[in-house]
């Protein structure tokens, strides 16, 4: 394996996108929805720092386990609201690109104003850049973020 920098030691860079994560991404939305868009794009993307990051953040927040662990069949999951199903499909069209993705736009009009339209989109578009930058330079969630799950 090709060993990769460390993209955090020019914080010079990555800080204008630490300052946009905090300024824009889930204005207007649910918690439990951003949280749930952030870990679908992470599972998607193969991202393990946001995936603990944001799946220790829902679960701080009163998500369930068995909603995160659900996450990746969501459309089979009968634990999901008709929003955050939109959501999630408009959240799965925007990470890979779907150009042909109408239906999940449909979704996502019918279930969010044009401005939460706007929100969520940013929203996917920013935890989309932090997956690429962690997975890109294959960076790695501390060893103490990993919980212990009882036998």
């Amino acid at each position: 394996m090709t060993k990769r920098i460390n993209p955090y030691a020019r914080m010079d860079l990555i800080q204008p996108l630490i300052d946009y994560s905090q300024a824009v991404p889930d204005v207007g939305l649910e918690p439990t929805l951003a949280h749930l868009v952030k870990i679908r794009a992470s599972q998607i993307n193969g991202c393990a720092v946001c995936l603990v990051m944001h799946s220790q953040e829902a679960r701080q927040d009163g998500e369930t386990e068995m909603r995160i662990y659900l996450l990746d069949a969501w459309r089979e999951a009968l634990h999901f609201t008709p929003r955050e199903r939109a959501a999630l499909a408009w959240t799965e069209a925007l990470t890979r690109l779907d150009h042909t993705a109408d239906a999940a736009y449909e979704l996502v009009a019918a279930e969010f104003s044009e401005a939460e339209q706007v929100v969520l989109t940013l929203l996917i578009g920013n935890i989309n850049t932090w997956n690429r930058i962690n997975a890109g330079f294959r960076v790695n969630p501390p060893r103490s973020a990993i919980i212990k799950v009882a036998a």
